[in-house]
């Protein structure tokens, strides 16, 4: 079961879940879009039984955080900053809007974590192709249009927050093809209860400085991949993945969708473990 409480942040007031002893090492895990804390409802426990503390925060515009109205990575980052400060994570990990934040991190030198974990969303400056990556850059540059046609809907007035629960069912059966996303989408109910938390949530993809997520990775980082995600075309793994070199791993996990975490617990769990005992010195997987 999890433990929830709230933590004052310097904009905003930030809804957390937590899992795992309250003497455990602590971890913070970050949601994306269209999503929740609960995301983390399976993967968390998993990782409380190796004695990790997991905190899961709303990010700001889901209820019951606040919706301080500044909706760009930066703050999305600044967030990230600010509750290291007030629970002392040791790491950091994201999916989706959460990896970018990870991602973000990665590449600025005021970042406080030593350890990230990405997933469903790679670095953005591991996106250009190299000499030997153009074949993949280009069939999926090709493709993914059709996956992000949501990103241009957002851009239309109102658009999305008056067709959102429907967009938000859509987007989850595309994503994760077979995935049954209905405990998910009630969870996103209640953190999106009105038209205003639509619009707060939505505005993520509205903020046009994006500068901040494409500094390369300064910092070891873990990126995971579903081989069906139906966000980001999956060619674009075999863009990124050769980018990164130890410390630092991208794996591929075959027969998930963009929700790996909720499709795999236990893989992903896993390679999570692995990762934080290894970044940490604590021998590998």
């Amino acid at each position: 079961m999890a433990r929830e409480y709230t933590v004052e942040l310097p904009t905003h007031s930030v809804g957390v879940l937590e899992w795992g002893p309250e003497d455990g090492e602590p971890l913070i895990a970050l949601h994306g879009f269209p999503d929740t804390a609960w995301t983390w409802r399976t993967v968390a426990p998993l990782l409380a039984a190796e004695g990790y503390r997991v905190a899961a925060p709303f990010l700001r515009g889901y209820a019951p955080s606040g919706t301080p109205g500044d909706y760009s990575v930066r703050a999305l980052a600044a967030d990230a900053i600010a509750l290291h400060d007030r629970l002392g994570a040791t790491a950091l990990i994201g999916h989706d809007w959460g990896a970018i934040v990870a991602t973000t991190l990665a590449g600025d030198p005021a970042n406080p974590y030593p350890r990230l974990a990405a997933l469903a969303v790679p670095p953005l400056a591991y996106l250009n192709p190299g000499r030997a990556t153009w074949r993949p850059w280009l069939g999926a540059t090709l493709r993914q249009p059709r996956k992000s046609w949501y990103i241009a809907y957002h851009q239309l007035p109102g658009r999305s927050e008056r067709h959102f629960e429907r967009l938000v069912r859509r987007l989850w059966r595309d994503w994760s093809p077979g995935y049954d996303a209905t405990d998910d989408l009630e969870h996103l109910k209640r953190a999106v209860p009105d038209r205003a938390h639509a619009t707060a949530v939505i505005d993520y993809y509205r903020s046009r400085d994006l500068r901040p997520a494409f500094a390369a990775p300064r910092t070891p980082l873990l990126y995971l991949h579903g081989a069906n995600d139906g966000a980001l075309d999956r060619r674009y793994f075999d863009v990124a993945a050769p980018r990164f070199t130890p410390p630092s791993r991208a794996v591929l996990i075959p027969g998930a969708g963009h929700f790996l975490h909720l499709e795999q617990p236990a893989t992903v769990a896993a390679l999570l473990t692995g990762w934080l005992r290894t970044s940490s010195g604590e021998g590998g997987m």
